[in-house]
């Protein structure tokens, strides 16, 4: 619950965060302040940062389809896109997560998963009812949006599978590290010239994103990322973009209509199409045996 209400809540706050400040500095100085609060995460739980060395190539694919190119094409997207339509084109993620379980493991899913991915595709085409002219309008910020959710879907199979012998949390710290590296690296080469002093609106995104997204949301979607399967961990945060657009809204005036309601519900049954427990069949007495 935390962690939809925190990332859904998130999008209209990065759109206020990077209006009139380089998108790329926003990420890079959030998570610079982030790092320290995993790290404190990592003491508080005693939890090792040690990662054999055997283990750093995957250590690096991890990194690149779960953080790299979702923080680089996220951020830079939604430059051009209202928050609620980057939220919407960010959460296609799950319906691209099926279609490479499928393609790329052989992942095998039941009627009623089929039957979420579907209700959350409708959702998406619902919410995005009024929003299509002016995505095509943007055609290159909405490709780079669906590309991050297609490389994060890829990143959440591949997390699930990994043979990395260390604690999710040592693997989310040096994630985050090694992407703080290349997005620091980026922001010097393409937006030094237009740095500036963060105004009000920027540092609460900042504060906001170090704290509570890196300090606390992406590690918890990770942890489920491996430990659940991915079409579990996929679809049950599908009311993120349903908040996002509701949030964009109320804050920054994007308008509404009735198709966002019908989406919230199909949003909901996509998610209790993985999360409401499947029942199983009652046990049958053994009939009773006389004697004589």
């Amino acid at each position: 619950m935390l962690l939809t209400l925190f990332w859904g809540l998130n999008w209209p706050v990065m759109k206020l965060g990077i209006s009139g400040f380089p998108p790329l500095t926003f990420r890079t100085i959030s998570m610079w302040l982030g790092l320290p609060v995993l790290f404190a995460a990592s003491l508080a739980m005693k939890t090792p940062l040690c990662i054999a060395s055997r283990h750093w190539p995957e250590l690096a694919k991890l990194t690149i389809t779960n953080m790299i190119v979702w923080y680089v094409l996220a951020i830079l997207s939604l430059q051009s896109l209202s928050s609620g339509r980057a939220a919407i084109l960010g959460y296609t993620m799950p319906i691209f997560s099926a279609l490479i379980g499928l393609a790329l493991y052989g992942q095998r899913l039941g009627g009623r998963q089929w039957g979420g991915v579907g209700a959350a595709a409708l959702g998406v085409v619902l919410l995005l009812w009024h929003e299509l002219g002016a995505v095509s309008g943007k055609p290159w910020a909405a490709l780079g949006m669906l590309t991050a959710a297609a490389a994060w879907a890829l990143g959440t199979q591949q997390l699930r599978r990994t043979k990395i012998e260390a604690p999710t949390l040592a693997i989310i710290f040096w994630m985050t590290l090694l992407t703080t590296l290349v997005m620091s690296a980026l922001a010097v080469l393409f937006e030094r010239p237009r740095w500036v002093a963060p105004g009000p609106s920027a540092w609460t995104g900042i504060l906001y994103n170090a704290v509570l997204i890196i300090g606390f949301a992406q590690p918890i979607w990770l942890v489920l990322a491996r430990n659940v399967p991915p079409m579990a961990s996929s679809l049950s945060v599908m009311l993120i973009p349903v908040l996002g657009t509701v949030s964009g809204a109320l804050w920054l005036h994007e308008q509404l209509h009735w198709q966002d309601g019908a989406a919230m519900v199909l949003m909901l049954a996509a998610i209790a199409s993985v999360l409401v427990p499947a029942r199983t069949p009652a046990p049958v007495d053994a009939p009773e045996t006389g004697q004589g």
